[in-house]
């Protein structure tokens, strides 16, 4: 028996690019709506969202209807915290603000089974098909065919961040420019020229290590970005396509007043 493979891992390794949208709201039917449409993935998040684990495992599995991949933004915390979601076979997390070369080792060592860490083993969840896939199976599989994504988006982990992308056990570096402009003094000020070069910095070192270079854009900037080496984008996120819905219904109908 196999692991469900990751959507988003497939279309990388083929060399395009897996379209993702952010959700906030977390009701696992826009998860369903958000597959439906054709997205590759979906980000939910922990970092920001008060949600639950029933929650993100119900969303997990509406992801699965559409083989739509599921990739968790954890919160900063134990090891625990980072396998839950993996465990409930989420396709992927991904750690935010990654400050040094020791916590990469650290989140290699607590996320990937042997012989690349020492992940915790269990097999009895979801991701394992409830111990139907041998142990052995099972933890090669895991290595394999989820994704493991570190989110630069402070000024400290720029000097090593070569040996970062050199690290096996990471797939994935996320640059997330709107943390990162606040690194810098410079909050929203996205034409920054530290943040544009940082931006295309870490695409370049992604792509000299064999690594995929993810971040947030927006339609307007997604050939940019795809065109820098992009290979994850997140397009887009939940909240903001309902405000601009709300207020376009509102713009079509205005209050009428005596």
């Amino acid at each position: 028996m196999e692991m469900r493979k990751s959507r988003v891992l497939e279309i990388m390794k083929k060399g395009g690019v897996a379209r993702c949208i952010k959700l906030n709201l977390f009701d696992p039917k826009i998860v369903e709506i958000a597959g439906m449409c054709g997205f590759d993935a979906v980000w939910l998040d922990m970092e920001h969202v008060p949600t639950d684990w029933n929650t993100l495992e119900n969303g997990v599995r509406a992801g699965k209807i559409f083989n739509t991949d599921v990739i968790v933004r954890v919160e900063k915390g134990s090891y625990s915290d980072y396998i839950r979601p993996l465990e409930m076979d989420a396709a992927g997390i991904i750690i935010p603000h990654l400050m040094s070369l020791e916590e990469a080792r650290y989140i290699v060592q607590t996320t990937r089974f042997h012989p690349l860490g020492k992940r915790p083993i269990d097999g009895g969840n979801t991701d394992g098909a409830y111990c139907r896939i041998g142990l052995l199976d099972y933890m090669k599989q895991a290595n394999e065919n989820r994704v493991v994504c570190v989110q630069i988006e402070d000024v400290e982990p720029l000097p090593e961040l070569e040996e970062i992308a050199r690290l096996d056990g990471i797939d994935m570096i996320l640059f997330g420019p709107g943390d990162f402009s606040q690194s810098l003094g410079k909050p929203g000020e996205w034409d920054d020229p530290e943040l544009l070069k940082t931006r295309e910095r870490v695409a370049e070192v992604c792509r000299k290590y064999g690594k995929f270079p993810a971040t947030v854009g927006s339609p307007e900037s997604y050939s940019t970005l795809v065109n820098m080496g992009y290979q994850f984008i997140n397009i887009g996120a939940d909240v903001v396509g309902l405000m601009d819905y709300f207020k376009t219904l509102l713009d079509a109908c205005p209050a009428q007043t005596e």
